[in-house]
């Protein structure tokens, strides 16, 4: 785990931390994040691995068609999502794992999805690298992120604000992940970054070799 912080107290940080959750983002998921759930979501298919599931904001925006499981190493996050799953009658296998050491088999799955996940985990490019196993090939990898600004002021007012959110929930401002997704083997077929390079969407595919 992070430097920072030990898997241990992180994890009791975001149990404490998960009935505010939905609440304190919402502002950020209208004006930073905005359209970037259903981008992710409405691209998903077959056997799909929400990783980092959280409170399951996503659950209401994949297609009906789709099997879902959901990851999150947060009992009261989990607890949240299972919640949520039911009022929407969304069937949901739920499990509490670590995203750097996924609990399933080689090539379970046809969609691996994370949103807003990739900046809180110590080890990202373990995670991206366990996303890669768990898919089939072909499969598709689908993101969306808080990133580095590429504007150097902007950078630097994350590069601040990073020390103070990594000591308080393990959240990185300043990474980059896609660089990691195409080392790890994954050809990208779409990207888009959006707010002043703040937010980064990616789409990538397993290779079949």
């Amino acid at each position: 785990m992070s430097k920072n912080i030990s898997a241990d107290r992180l994890r009791t940080k975001w149990d404490q931390y998960a009935p505010r959750y939905d609440r304190d983002i919402s502002f950020f998921e209208r004006v930073q994040f905005g359209g970037g759930r259903e981008w992710v979501c409405s691209q998903a298919r077959g056997e799909v691995l929400d990783v980092a599931v959280g409170t399951g904001l996503n659950f209401a925006l994949y297609p009906d068609a789709v099997r879902l499981t959901g990851l999150d190493f947060s009992p009261a996050m989990l607890d949240i999502a299972r919640t949520r799953a039911a009022e929407l009658g969304r069937e949901v296998d739920l499990r509490e794992g670590d995203a750097q050491a996924l609990p399933f088999p080689d090539a379970s799955f046809d969609t691996v999805v994370c949103t807003l996940g990739l900046c809180g985990f110590p080890d990202e490019r373990a995670a991206i690298t366990e996303m890669y196993r768990v898919l089939r090939p072909h499969g598709t990898l689908l993101l969306l992120d808080h990133v580095g600004s590429h504007h150097r002021l902007i950078y630097f007012g994350q590069w601040l604000l990073e020390k103070l959110t990594v000591r308080k929930l393990g959240d990185y401002q300043t990474r980059r992940p896609l660089p990691l997704v195409e080392q790890t083997g994954f050809v990208i077929h779409r990207q888009e970054r959006l707010k002043a390079g703040m937010v980064e969407r990616v789409a990538a595919t397993k290779p079949s070799t």
